[in-house]
């Protein structure tokens, strides 16, 4: 009996998560648009790593390192909402790192980088 409750309780607790995941991916898919339209009118030319292939599972880490380099930029400030909550969705979107391999990236302006990311996320969602 105990061990049936147990498992009533995880299974309760992992069909939860996702629900919480695809709303708070929803939001920052809302953020990401928003900051998009401040970086076409930002002059600073921010150029950031952004991988070739958004499908590329190795390219996970470029996509969070890019993320960091945004969050740096000074027009990000009214952003910070994205960073916190992108940050805690960060360890349920990250591989093991053992088994990441190389990534073809290129240096391209921020809107890329953030359409890109968008293109990320949504990826994500249909698999949730």
């Amino acid at each position: 009996m105990k061990t049936h409750l147990c498992l009533l309780l995880l299974a309760a607790g992992i069909s939860a998560a996702p629900q919480m995941t695809m709303s708070s991916m929803a939001e920052l898919l809302t953020l990401l648009q928003q900051m998009c339209e401040v970086m076409t009118k930002d002059t600073q030319n921010l150029r950031i790593e952004t991988p070739d292939n958004i499908d590329d599972v190795n390219c996970i880490s470029t996509i969070f390192e890019g993320t960091e380099q945004l969050k740096k930029n000074p027009a990000m400030r009214n952003f910070s909402a994205f960073f916190h909550n992108f940050e805690r969705l960060k360890q349920w979107l990250t591989p093991n790192p053992a088994q990441e391999g190389k990534c073809d990236t290129e240096r391209r302006t921020t809107t890329i980088f953030i359409n890109k990311l968008m293109t990320f996320i949504r990826k994500v969602l249909k698999n949730i």
